[in-house]
């Protein structure tokens, strides 16, 4: 099949490029984001690739659909981005990564509450420019804390396992309560987990639920000084209202790797330029708020089975056998 790939950065090439054994697919890479203007791109191409930051609404896959296009692939586990509805409209089929590495985003929203917690980054600078004064550098035992997660899929319970190994108590709120969860992961209501966590991470899909899931009114149940973290969805989170709870102190330190208006943000380098987000940058205005750009999946083994699993769904899609991971509407 001819695959138009977008938004394709180097790592994208190398790794769906070494997935694609024996060339058998014809990989056509574009820098580019698919949006209204770019989908000509994909003109007579049996199959487009598309990332997080792809724009797939109804105006595109109409677009997608007279250019022959008939397979969306995402390169991703995410797909609130597509229309599925028109896609199901136009005949065309839409496929994920369902699963990559769960353990490459738990263990970076670890590494974020480490790094928060003992204030790693400002450590790392003070010491560089030869300031070697402990001032503002303070942290807290992790053992003995309550650590709350919301969303207990497997990004979840492998993120339970590893605060649990540090002596936190683990608690936890899922409207399917995993059978997988281990014994020392205590299920409890919203309101519970809010009141009870000195630290929050978020690990639930964004849906009509879980928008703005964590607002002003959540923020006010939560302990003073709370960490926040979000290595999920953006969009679960509203901005303003962290913002808010930053500087009334009920937010202690924020760790986010998504952002609510990351599209314009996250995967490209706008150092030379100006950001326009002033939400955005008013959170990175505060010392006591980490972000990083959509980084949790990125790891070698995550890469490669993102890849190997997209060229798999394109090998099933064709053949018309073999484990297609379709999205379909609810």
């Amino acid at each position: 099949m001819r695959i138009a790939v977008f938004s394709a950065k180097p790592y994208d090439r190398t790794f769906l490029t070494h997935a694609n054994s024996g060339q058998r697919h014809h990989l056509s890479f574009f820098e580019a984001r698919l949006t209204e203007d770019t989908a000509t791109l994909a003109n007579g191409f049996d199959a487009i690739c598309a990332f997080v930051n792809d724009c797939l609404d109804a105006a595109v896959l109409e677009q997608l659909h007279n250019g022959g296009t008939r397979l969306v692939a995402l390169r991703s586990a995410g797909f609130n981005h597509v229309d599925l509805a028109a896609a199901e409209r136009l005949g065309i089929t839409v496929v994920r990564v369902p699963a990559y590495s769960p353990h490459a985003v738990a263990e970076h929203a670890v590494a974020l509450v480490l790094s928060l917690n003992r204030m790693t980054y400002r450590a790392y600078n003070r010491v560089r420019e030869g300031n070697f004064a402990l001032d503002g550098l303070l942290g807290f035992d992790l053992h003995g804390k309550t650590v709350g997660i919301i969303g207990t899929g497997h990004i979840g319970l492998i993120f339970a396992d590893i605060m649990h190994g540090f002596g936190c108590r683990v608690v936890a709120s899922d409207p399917f309560p995993s059978p997988d969860a281990k014994s020392f992961v205590e299920y409890v209501p919203l309101a519970t987990l809010f009141a009870s966590a000195d630290i929050i991470s978020l690990h639930c899909p964004l849906t009509p639920e879980t928008h703005h899931l964590i607002d002003a009114d959540a923020i006010a149940q939560m302990k003073e000084g709370v960490m926040l973290i979000n290595t999920g969805r953006g969009r679960v989170v509203d901005t303003q209202a962290v913002i808010a709870g930053l500087k009334s102190g009920k937010i202690g330190r924020l760790g986010l790797d998504v952002y609510e208006e990351e599209e314009q943000l996250f995967f490209e380098d706008l150092s030379q330029g100006v950001i326009n987000d002033d939400q955005f940058m008013r959170l990175t205005t505060f010392h006591n708020v980490l972000i990083t750009g959509h980084q949790a999946f990125f790891t070698a083994e995550a890469l490669t089975n993102i890849a190997e699993t997209t060229l798999a769904n394109i090998d099933a899609f064709e053949r018309g056998s073999g484990t297609l991971h379709r999205v379909t509407t609810p």
